[in-house]
């Protein structure tokens, strides 16, 4: 699930936009699902990914970057500067 490489891990996520609070709701498939209040209109759900993504992890905006998907549910997220097992542990 999580791939660690050249100082970051990527991981697959799935959003689900409008929802009434974010949350991480567990895993689907290989991916961790997100729900966010953001509507997925003018990059408003990825910046909140980034925002929500940032805050659950305690690491910068700047740490964190979505690699593929940015039009679609389905992403990949890269984040520097962390372990896959530091990101795992947070996540759950």
């Amino acid at each position: 699930m999580f791939k660690e490489s050249g100082g970051a891990v990527t991981f697959a996520v799935q959003v689900v936009p409008r929802a009434s609070k974010n949350q991480i709701v567990g895993v689907v498939g290989e991916a961790i699902k997100i729900r966010l209040t953001a509507p997925p209109v003018e990059g408003k759900a990825n910046s909140a990914l980034i925002d929500f993504l940032a805050e659950t992890l305690n690491v910068r905006r700047a740490q964190i970057e979505i690699v593929t998907g940015e039009t679609s549910r389905h992403k990949r997220v890269r984040v520097r500067g962390v372990t896959a097992r530091e990101i795992e542990n947070k996540l759950k």
